[in-house]
């Protein structure tokens, strides 16, 4: 019990301590509320003291930064002001000194103008730009007249040596005579269809010479940039055209190149005309393949940035060069038309078809479709003419009337002169392809052309039988026949128009040489071989006769005299004419003079080992029987060589 109550006192008195520990921390709690209230209330006093301060500091720091920010673009546009003074004194100096370092104050002029056009919030602002616009006004105008000047300095004609050095070693010229002078600085151009042709077209190394030396180049490129950016391209335009037109005019002209009309085409003497349409070839291969291939070289690099003009000034430099060039052809291709023109025309035609691919590559473009144009135009004009020529020819040829008399029977000039024809016209075949191509006939080429070739022939036998009927000797009349067919013949199985032609061609045409020749053994030898048959010999009476029993028997010797008397006569009119009648072919003739010896000699033979002795036992016999056999095929080795009249007899 006494522990309880122990207990509960314990308790009591701390509970009571425990009050009291409250009461106090809830006093000083209090306190210090108190105490806190008062620091709020003098703070909100202070803050109230303070604020006028904190604004004057914020505007003087917002000052500061304007003031930075002023200062900052004061320094800009002093700047500015100094790099446009600096490119003002450049500019001023001119081009010709540095031109490098007057094209950069060009640019930091533009740079500067750039810069007051965005920035017209600055004081005097127009002023400025104003003045700088003046400065590159004149900048430029300086600019134009030092890329006319430099553009001229470098800016000369090509000598016609250095174009030759271009070409391949098999086309460049040989040193021609002094009295060559005139015609490619006096060396020789001509070059024949067949030394064309052994020239490799595909791999035939051609290199344009440096028309603007390279180092150049690129200033002139950035001059005409300048020039471009300025709006000044009319001007540049301008003087570039005038320039470099000029400059291809002179190399050209110095090359040889004339400009002629259709009527001084038509005036030339032939020789003289076939001279400069073969220089004419070999110019449009240079201006082609080494001056236009130069100069548009040239142009590219000068547009370089601004393609879309290039095209158009590399038309306007060119136009007048190539109008002289394809002037010329389109004369010739209209003038009067005539045989001897057909190859010189396929010559033409050829360089033409060469130059096709690289005249569409370096006349590129919209700007130049007229200059392609008028050299398709060309191609085809002188392809049609060609043709028409042929059809000239070949009517030519068939209504050939001249004059011309071969009075023994040898081969007539039109044969050797269609022959021939004929000839170089198989050195054409590939360029006869394409142009019948370019008509687009049904018929394949190569028949067209066996076709074309076997009517020029016909067209010539025809003639020729004409020709043959002004002979008043039949026998010649088949000589004649004879030797020129065989020529024809002979030239045929010679060249590829063999193959052409064909085997039964020659063939059959090697039966009518041997037809004439039989025509002409009987027309010229059937007579004189009647005089040594044996009709007619017979004694009918008068006179006196032999009976010795052999082969003369009853045969008259009188007849017999008389037969050996016309045989002489004959013989010798015979030799005394055929030994003037040509057959110029060695096998040919020896041929002649075998068929006429197996005839004629073993007849003689016979009649004179029969009736020889009835003769020579009576008076005079020598003047009956003048000639051996011997002697016969003697006198029959000197026929047929053409011999005057003049000449001694062997």
């Amino acid at each position: 019990m006494g522990i309880a109550v122990a207990g509960m006192d314990s308790l009591s008195e701390r509970a009571a301590m425990m009050r009291g520990a409250l009461q106090k921390s809830q006093t000083i709690t209090d306190n210090v509320v108190t105490i806190l209230g008062s620091f709020d209330s003098r703070l909100s006093a202070l803050e109230t003291a303070m604020r006028p301060t904190q604004i004057r500091t914020h505007a003087i720091r917002k000052a500061h930064e304007n003031i930075d920010k002023s200062l900052k673009s004061a320094e800009v546009i002093l700047a500015q002001f100094d790099l446009s003074r600096q490119a003002e004194a450049k500019i001023l100096k001119g081009p010709h000194e540095d031109l490098e370092g007057y094209l950069g104050a060009i640019d930091q002029l533009r740079s500067t103008i750039r810069f007051f056009s965005s920035n017209k919030n600055f004081r005097n602002s127009d002023g400025v730009l104003n003045q700088a616009n003046t400065l590159l006004a004149k900048a430029i105008s300086k600019l134009e007249d030092e890329f006319k000047q430099r553009l001229n300095s470098y800016s000369k004609p090509i000598e016609p040596d250095r174009l030759f050095d271009g070409l391949p070693n098999a086309l460049r010229p040989s040193s021609g005579s002094p009295g060559n002078q005139g015609d490619a600085g006096g060396k020789a151009m001509s070059h024949s269809h067949s030394e064309h042709q052994n020239i490799d077209l595909e791999t035939a190394v051609y290199t344009p010479p440096t028309l603007i030396p390279p180092r150049i180049m690129p200033l002139l490129h950035d001059l005409a940039k300048q020039m471009v950016r300025a709006g000044h391209q009319q001007q540049f335009l301008r003087i570039y055209k005038e320039t470099r037109s000029l400059v291809l005019e002179e190399s050209l002209r110095k090359l040889g190149v004339e400009k002629l009309s259709k009527d001084d085409v038509q005036k030339m003497q032939w020789e003289v005309l076939e001279a400069k349409i073969g220089n004419w070839i070999h110019f449009m291969r240079i201006a082609v393949k080494l001056l236009f291939a130069g100069e548009r070289k040239v142009c590219d690099e000068m547009f370089e940035g601004f393609d879309s003009l290039s095209d158009q000034c590399f038309a306007e430099v060119t136009a007048s060069s190539v109008s002289v060039l394809l002037s010329f052809g389109e004369a010739i291709a209209r003038s009067k038309r005539s045989p001897e023109k057909l190859f010189v025309l396929l010559d033409m035609y050829e360089i033409m078809r060469e130059l096709h691919s690289e005249i569409e590559a370096i006349f590129k473009g919209k700007a130049c479709t007229e200059i392609r144009e008028s050299a398709l135009g060309l191609t085809k004009r002188l392809a049609q003419t060609a043709q028409e020529t042929f059809g000239d020819f070949e009517e030519a040829v068939e209504k050939d009337a001249t004059k011309t008399s071969v009075l023994d029977g040898t081969v007539h000039p039109l044969t050797s002169y269609v022959i021939n024809y004929v000839k170089f016209l198989f050195d054409y075949q590939s360029t006869l392809k394409q142009l019948f191509q370019e008509f687009e006939t049904s018929d394949g080429t190569g028949s067209q052309l066996a076709s074309v070739t076997m009517r020029i022939m016909q067209a010539l036998q025809t003639n020729l039988d004409g020709k043959s009927k002004q002979y008043k000797d039949p026998a010649l009349t088949h000589l004649f026949l004879m030797n020129n067919i065989h020529y024809m013949v002979r030239s045929v199985r010679r060249s590829e128009a063999k193959d052409l032609l064909g085997d039964d061609w020659v063939q059959r045409h090697r039966r009518i040489v041997q037809q004439h020749a039989n025509q002409y053994k009987r027309n010229a030898w059937q007579k004189i071989l009647q005089c040594l048959s044996i009709q007619g010999l017979t004694s009918s009476g008068g006179g006196s006769s032999v009976g010795d029993g052999g082969n003369s028997s009853g045969v008259s010797r009188a007849l017999v005299k008389d037969r050996f008397k016309i045989f002489n006569m004959q013989f010798e009119e015979l030799h005394q004419r055929q030994s003037q009648w040509t057959v110029p072919d060695t096998e040919l003739r020896e041929s002649l003079r075998l068929a006429v010896a197996e005839v004629l000699l073993p007849a003689y033979r016979s009649f004179l080992k029969r009736f020889g002795p009835l003769v020579e036992s009576g008076k005079n016999p020598q003047k009956y029987v003048r000639y051996t056999a011997e002697d016969l095929e003697r006198m029959l080795g000197e026929f047929f060589e053409g011999k005057n009249l003049s000449e001694p007899k062997r």
